[in-house]
């Protein structure tokens, strides 16, 4: 792949590649660590693509294969407070509370699910990913996506509805 070729593959899939591995691993600067290292192995990889949607279906496998490994490395959560007068502090508006809690919630419930499940609702809700992508995507066959995808959604609605399965 010459140098201009990468460059426009990059500049149409580093974003939705970032968004997908901040949201896999809750924290912006691994994403952003994660997404270096997941161009340098597609890179060094020197594979054969049949097409744009190859190449970009073999980029999220390795973002999710560095996130799995990042998962089985342990981890210290550094927590940051906000400055009372900083633009991101937190207000008492109950708009923005109600949005908190919310979003609160569903962190905390998407953090129960397995993280197949998550990687499953998150390419074909967030990303828009069709199966048979999602499929080559996490290295599963196309045909067991929809069932997969079933039972994720239904223990992520239990576990908002306050219900364990």
């Amino acid at each position: 792949m010459d140098e201009d070729t990468f460059r426009a593959f990059y500049e149409r899939t580093a974003r939705p590649v970032w968004v997908y591995l901040a949201r896999m691993t809750g924290d912006p600067q691994a994403a952003d660590d994660l997404l270096q290292e997941t161009y340098y192995r597609f890179l060094r990889a020197e594979r054969g693509y049949a097409n744009d949607a190859h190449r970009r279906n073999y980029l999220f496998r390795i973002a999710t294969n560095l996130v799995r490994d990042a998962r089985r490395r342990p981890r210290v959560d550094l927590v940051r407070v906000p400055e009372e007068d900083a633009p991101d502090a937190l207000r008492a508006d109950g708009d923005v509370a109600e949005r908190t809690a919310r979003r609160t919630d569903l962190t905390r419930a998407m953090a129960l699910l397995k993280p197949r499940e998550r990687d499953l609702l998150w390419l074909a809700y967030a990303q828009g990913s069709s199966h048979q992508e999602i499929a080559e995507s996490l290295g599963l066959r196309t045909g067991s996506i929809k069932q997969l995808l079933f039972r994720a959604r239904h223990r992520l609605a239990a576990l908002l509805g306050g219900t364990r399965t």
